[in-house]
């Protein structure tokens, strides 16, 4: 009994503990998960959280040029979460990674303040090239289940990537991304309070500009129609 109560007081203070430090991420959960249910079920449940408790770990240890540790500590927390994030990669407060399984992070990397990631998501390179080469995420992002975003990038301020888009060029703030590759939605001059997380129904110019191109189309055809009709028979 004694080393039950042990057990239990010795939880509840690494849970008050790892509440006070990840105070922003803990919230990020309730903001943008209905799940969510209480904070002892996300400090118990949540492999989002496990793995930024994780990367702050080894990302301190990163920058004290500890050798082999911090990525022995990143591999042990990929096989815990099935996330894999680089020890390296600059991560700002708030981030929130849903599910997670299958997001891979790459060493340069840069992630903003309130980004929102989905399962699948990859911020990889394009190459074997050394250096900056990989995404920089702004803040306030939400990228959607499954997509990619490649090469030495930047996505802007307040941005949404679509669920299975390929992200190569750069976003401008307030975009939306669709496609393979993605095709940008610019949004001027407009910014949305709070952070949007549909990431499946979203805006494809491409189908639009389609949509108008047959509707021009079946105009002219019942112009013609018309004219044909107007005229006299020979």
């Amino acid at each position: 009994m004694e080393a039950l109560l042990i057990v239990v007081g010795a939880l509840a203070v690494i849970g008050l503990v790892v509440h006070t430090l990840f105070q922003e991420e803990v919230k990020a959960c309730f903001e943008r998960d209905p799940a969510a249910r209480n904070v002892i079920e996300v400090l118990l449940t949540y492999p989002g959280l496990h793995i930024l408790i994780f990367h702050r770990l080894a990302h301190a240890l990163q920058q004290w040029h500890v050798p082999v540790v911090p990525k022995a500590v990143m591999t042990a927390a990929r096989w815990m979460t099935g996330i894999e994030i680089h020890p390296a990669v600059n991560i700002g407060r708030g981030l929130f990674i849903d599910h997670g399984m299958g997001v891979v992070i790459g060493e340069t990397a840069v992630i903003g303040d309130h980004v929102t990631i989905f399962q699948g998501v990859t911020l990889g390179g394009t190459g074997k090239e050394r250096g900056k080469r990989h995404p920089t995420i702004g803040d306030r992002v939400v990228i959607g289940a499954g997509a990619k975003v490649l090469g030495n990038i930047t996505v802007g301020n307040d941005s949404m990537i679509g669920a299975n888009a390929v992200v190569i060029r750069d976003v401008p703030e307030h975009s939306t991304v669709v496609g393979v590759p993605g095709r940008i939605t610019r949004i001027k001059d407009r910014a949305y309070p709070g952070i949007k997380l549909d990431h499946t129904h979203l805006p494809d110019p491409l189908a639009e500009r389609l949509a108008a191109l047959q509707q021009e189309i079946d105009a002219l055809e019942a112009h013609l129609k018309e004219h044909r009709k107007s005229q006299p028979k020979s």
